[in-house]
């Protein structure tokens, strides 16, 4: 029944099968990344190892190894294995290999059914799967590069654990390339065919950690390669594009984010958008990028601008959302907006002093008027004593000192007088007039009174 031949030998290699397929390795050994989960004593690990199989899923990116992973453990298992593509199968072919494997059950054998693209079967399907897991007449391994929070059934989602599968690094993808290009039976070993390891990584970066991409461009480039050296020329005809040596974990990485976020700093939206392109072109996570952009909303223009952390913001839902290219121009549009938009650094510079004063200065105990007093007994200690409720007032500001007695009258946030901080410092102004009128009075007052009984104990 296993559709995968399990025990049987492995069919000659054929070399007009794509590389992609060719190289698909055979054994958890030669599994290249996932670390976080197959590693040597991890729980997925030892579950393959032992034989151990409980419902699983499977969720990631494309290429990243989740087809293989389940071929693995079809080897592995002495379960019969049904692979299910959820693009092909519907509710008839579902209850007959149910139908089968509740059969199988009651004659002591185990059946592994793997679902791919898991996500794209509807409820009614999922749920045809539900009463078999639930009864143990199958052990479920779906696989999806959607969030199978959202994309499959809760009562599924709750007897199957999931793993998290990450793309591919460069230097992953680096090493599987190689290994195609030396290995004799199943890669390009015969074509005796070498490359630089940083163009091997360059692969692995366009790529997108996508090892099944990254073998199609390197079969493509070795196609078009003369002479015993992969040709930078015939990777950048297979990608369609200029290859640019651009190191993610180099200098020059951090050379052109440090360009990028200058240039707008200095309000140079032109030279923004060029360094922007760079690290597009070359292939640089868009994640990294849209957190770099939040980082110059805050650091760089703060309240100046309120809205440009609400654009940074954007645009990194926009990435996630839409993937390359189409969230390459939400990219663009928040450089543009944040380059063109009042800069301050004031908050970020309020927050550093306040941090400093906390380290440098003593522990100093928060005021009694501030503290919660939820027992009675608190209440006769003095917590909360003194405390004025802003919203009492008319325009909610009130006299009462909110920092500690060798702090008062600190201030850390100084606004500038540029974009909206403008009208936060008048505000600010505003705000520390009213409180300083109201503790005059409050303080003639507290001397009449005092005043008062003072007379009278003289009389």
């Amino acid at each position: 029944m296993s559709l995968f031949d399990v025990g049987r030998p492995e069919p000659e290699p054929d070399k007009r099968r794509p590389l992609a397929d060719r190289m698909r390795p055979r054994t958890l050994e030669e599994f290249v990344g996932q670390e976080h989960i197959l590693a040597p004593g991890k729980p997925l690990r030892v579950q393959i190892e032992r034989d151990e199989l409980s419902s699983l899923i499977f969720w990631g990116p494309p290429g990243v190894g989740k087809t293989t992973l389940a071929m693995l453990i079809a080897r592995r298992t002495k379960a019969d294995f049904v692979p299910f593509s959820a693009v092909l199968s519907g509710i008839k072919e579902i209850k007959a290999v149910m139908a089968e494997a509740e059969r199988n059950r009651r004659l002591g054998r185990r059946t592994v059914v793997f679902i791919d693209e898991i996500h794209r079967f509807n409820k009614a399907q999922q749920d045809a799967f539900l009463p078999y897991v639930e009864r143990g007449d199958i052990v479920l391994i779906g696989a999806t590069t959607e969030n199978p929070s959202f994309e499959v059934i809760a009562a599924l989602l709750s007897r199957a654990k999931v793993y998290s599968l990450r793309p591919l690094t460069p230097e992953e993808i680096a090493d599987l390339l190689q290994r195609a290009l030396t290995d004799k039976e199943r890669g390009l070993g015969e074509r005796g065919l070498r490359a630089p390891r940083k163009l091997l990584e360059q692969i692995g970066v366009w790529s997108g950690g996508d090892a099944r991409a990254a073998y199609n461009i390197l079969e493509l480039a070795a196609a078009a390669s003369e002479g015993p050296e992969l040709s930078e020329k015939a990777v950048e005809d297979a990608i369609e594009h200029k290859v640019l040596l651009y190191d993610k974990s180099g200098e020059e990485h951090y050379n052109v984010i440090s360009a990028l976020h200058k240039s707008v700093r200095s309000s140079d939206p032109d030279a923004a958008l060029y360094w922007l392109a760079r690290m597009l072109e070359a292939g640089e996570d868009r994640l990294y990028i849209a957190r770099r952009l939040v980082r110059m909303a805050i650091e760089d223009i703060g309240l100046a601008d309120p809205r440009a952390l609400e654009q940074a913001i954007a645009a990194m839902q926009a990435v996630h959302f839409l993937g390359i290219p189409e969230g390459d121009q939400a990219l663009a549009q928040a450089a543009i907006y944040l380059s063109v938009a009042p800069k301050s650094d004031a908050a970020y510079r309020a927050l550093s002093e306040a941090q400093e004063e906390v380290r440098a200065g003593k522990t100093e105990p928060v005021p009694m008027q501030l503290r919660n007093a939820p027992t009675r007994a608190m209440k006769e200690w003095g917590y909360g004593k003194g405390y004025e409720h802003a919203h009492r007032f008319e325009d909610a500001i009130t006299p009462m000192e909110c920092l500690p007695p060798s702090l008062e009258g600190r201030r850390f946030y100084k606004p500038t007088g540029r974009g909206v901080e403008a009208r936060i410092r008048e505000r600010l102004e505003e705000i520390r007039k009213i409180r300083e009128q109201r503790r005059r009075e409050e303080g003639e007052r507290a001397a009449g009174a005092s005043a008062g009984k003072a007379g009278e104990a003289g009389e």
